[in-house]
């Protein structure tokens, strides 16, 4: 089993069952569902795929559904319109046709928020622009930095602007209550500036009596400035490379990229790496050779979980993009050079037993080759603790909380299974070694590592490690 997981976004190319069967059966493991194209319908449709695929293949597939957040749009555009580098042009919050000297932007607080000198990047960054005055209403006065086509809807990213408007749109709460109604296992949230945004919604997600878990989407400087806490609080973390590439100076990504898998290895919550990483077979049956090269980096250091957009929401080879993927997790993996970093628990810390014991089972298990570290676990706490030490060993997790089954697809290294015996310490552990016989995860003569609680029947916090031959 490959320990870093796979994260598709479902769409036009991969809503169909018999396709998204093969690509789970291949190693998808999260399906995600983006609301910036996705409608309630098309949601409700992915999630009642992909929970009847779990039932037909006994598998534990979550799901992750993106919010939007507040997504800054130009508005239509004539055709063929090019703006110059020293081009004067008047952006207005008024829904218009833009031309070459009057652009209409869809943020209603623009003027409001920027001021003069902020930066203003259309497509990607491929335009830049230079705010020279506002009218604090509705019209701001640019002049253009560099120049090119301007297309109709293309995204604007405002990286020196203190924005207004909340992480949480109208949208996003319409799209949120969606997801919860349908027991959706993680909620993205975007553009998160502070880690009163991820509290924000966590409380949100509480009132509604869900179990949920918050990613996390980091894209935005300030979240950069905010990123330990953000880490600390959240249930994962995504590494939005797109618009955090145009928001921060791109060349910084890929040290943030490293930066931010180690904080999540620390603060043991799951990093996704995200965006064009093999965007060349959208249209191609086969990646670049740097795409092959930067999913590769993103093994070695130890990530959780990679993502395809585009390659399997809209691309011509979905199940193409899969395979390959897999075969490039697989050869770093077996490479045996995952990076990994030592955290040893903090004795201040309410959970310091806890954390010892699965600090010493992955050291333990790494020293005496251990083919597997077993822990029992109700809310998953375990799961999270032993995935972030990154050991060799399998880890297999096992819960009687069903809840948490397609929750824990996401961590490095992880599978889960579903036990709800009563019964003591020595025969549940009994019964789990044969599961994994069965499962031929483990075989006679493997040395396995058992941590849970004890006494199992209270299912307290985790106070046992037991070394034990099949």
């Amino acid at each position: 089993m490959k320990k870093t997981k796979i994260i598709a976004t479902i769409g036009p190319a991969s809503i169909d069952k018999t396709i998204l069967t093969k690509m789970i059966q291949t190693g998808v493991n999260v399906c995600r569902i983006n609301f910036s194209h996705s409608s309630h319908q098309q949601a409700r449709e992915i999630v009642q795929i992909v929970r009847e695929i779990n039932e037909d293949l006994n598998t534990n597939v979550a799901i992750l559904a993106d919010l939007q957040g507040p997504k800054i749009r130009l508005n239509e555009v004539e055709e063929g319109t090019i703006i110059k580098k020293g081009d004067r042009v008047l952006i207005q919050t008024e829904k218009i046709i833009g031309d070459k000297s009057t652009l209409s932007i869809s943020y209603k607080d623009f003027a409001k928020d920027v001021k003069k000198g902020d930066r203003i990047l259309i497509d990607d960054g491929k335009l830049a622009l230079e705010v020279v005055k506002s009218n604090g209403i509705d019209e701001v006065k640019t002049k253009v930095i560099h120049g090119g086509l301007v297309k109709s809807r293309k995204g604007v990213n405002l990286p020196n602007t203190n924005l207004s408007t909340p992480s949480l749109t109208r949208k996003d709460l319409k799209d949120l209550f969606v997801a919860l109604q349908e027991d959706i296992e993680w909620i993205g949230l975007s553009f998160v500036r502070h880690s009163d945004d991820i509290r924000s919604l966590q409380s949100i997600i509480r009132s509604r009596d869900s179990s949920a878990r918050v990613i996390a989407k980091i894209e935005k400087p300030e979240a950069i400035s905010d990123l330990e806490n953000i880490v600390k609080i959240t249930g994962g973390v995504m590494i939005a490379r797109g618009d955090l590439g145009v928001e921060v100076p791109m060349e910084q990504v890929p040290a943030l990229q490293k930066r931010i898998i180690r904080m999540g290895m620390r603060y043991s919550t799951p990093v996704i790496v995200a965006t064009q990483m093999m965007e060349s077979m959208i249209e191609n049956a086969s990646p670049t050779r740097a795409e092959v090269t930067d999913v590769a980096s993103a093994v070695y250091d130890g990530t959780d979980a990679v993502m395809l957009s585009g390659e399997t929401s809209v691309g011509k080879f979905p199940l193409e993009v899969i395979k390959t993927m897999v075969k490039i997790i697989n050869e770093v993996e077996n490479s045996g050079e995952i990076t990994k970093h030592e955290f040893p628990p903090v004795e201040n810390n309410d959970r310091f037993i806890s954390n010892s014991i699965c600090y010493q089972a992955c050291k333990l298990a790494d020293q005496v080759e251990a083919k597997a570290i077993v822990c029992m676990t109700h809310s998953g706490f375990n799961a999270f603790k032993i995935s972030s030490h990154r050991p060799v060993s399998e880890i297999a997790v096992f819960t009687h909380n069903k809840n948490i089954l397609n929750t824990l697809s996401l961590l490095w290294g992880t599978r889960g299974y579903y036990y709800n015996e009563n019964k003591d310490t020595d025969s549940t552990i009994n019964d789990v070694h044969k599961i994994l016989k069965k499962q031929s995860v483990v075989k006679k003569g493997n040395l396995i590592i058992n941590v849970a609680s004890m006494p199992v029947k209270e299912k307290g916090k985790t106070n046992m490690i037991k070394l034990t031959q099949i």
